[in-house]
């Protein structure tokens, strides 16, 4: 069985204003089939755990380890990832011009894979995985997200999902902006990729919408950079309830006590 586990994991990032700690030492163990929802009020880390994982050259972690099935993901390029059996779905899809769905998509299979897919195969698994995420088959040809509304880049996000079969995907907020309709394709599509290949999923959301449709095993909630609490689904439910606002008041007990016990010193 495939795992992706996090061990204290402390990731800075430059600034303006200089170096800045995001990641305080998170731990976090994902197991093939699982899914794994990480809650938390914005500026909490939840993308910057995400893009750290996927490798993004902005993050640089300090301490800690990335391990998926005992090797060393933070030796890994961002295409040894991938070819690893990492995947992304970005919060924002880049527009690539000059690039078409299809080429993209192909290109990228034939990385992970390490040859081409036979042409009338793929383009039969292009076209299902399209007409399930009710993507008119017009964007083929289209360049990548460029025009596209903010549902049709999630579903293009979704259709690479499907197409290119991770063994790990990291879902970043992929329900910011989208309708109640977009929303359920784009569920059914993370429903369905898990259920052909048995990924296991880190699904980044500040609501508990598209928890409804993506039924999460555990649920992490990130406040300052670390995992303050985590349960079950039902945890989900008591954040909609109550807010974000006792893990600040907890946050703010802390470090009183911090300052209290260094001037003690």
């Amino acid at each position: 069985m495939s795992v992706l586990e996090i061990k204290n994991l402390h990731v800075n990032v430059e600034t303006d204003q200089g170096t800045r700690e995001i990641l305080r030492g998170v731990d976090l163990v994902i197991n093939e089939g699982e899914i794994h929802a990480i809650m938390g009020p914005n500026g909490s880390g939840k993308s910057t755990l995400a893009y750290t994982i996927a490798g993004h050259p902005k993050y640089s972690v300090v301490e800690g380890e990335i391990l998926l099935d005992g090797e060393n993901v933070l030796e890994m390029s961002v295409d040894e990832r991938a070819r690893a059996g990492l995947f992304l779905a970005m919060q924002y899809p880049v527009e690539i011009p000059g690039v078409t769905v299809t080429n993209f998509l192909r290109t990228a299979k034939t990385a992970i894979e390490g040859e081409a897919p036979a042409i009338r195969t793929w383009l039969k698994d292009v076209r299902g995985a399209m007409t399930n995420l009710k993507m008119d088959s017009a964007f083929a040809e289209r360049n990548v997200n460029e025009g596209f509304s903010g549902g049709e880049k999630k579903r293009n996000e979704i259709l690479q999902l499907e197409l290119l079969k991770p063994r790990f995907a990291v879902l970043d907020e992929t329900d910011s902006g989208l309708d109640v309709d977009a929303l359920k394709i784009v569920s059914e599509g993370v429903n369905r990729a898990k259920a052909n290949t048995g990924l296991g999923i880190l699904l980044i959301t500040h609501y508990t919408r598209i928890l409804r449709y993506i039924k999460p095993d555990f649920v992490h909630v990130f406040v300052a950079g670390k995992i303050a609490e985590q349960g079950g689904p039902e945890l989900a439910e008591r954040l909609e309830e109550e807010g974000y606002d006792r893990y600040h008041v907890a946050e703010a007990a802390d470090a009183e006590a911090a300052v209290l016990e260094a001037s003690a010193e």
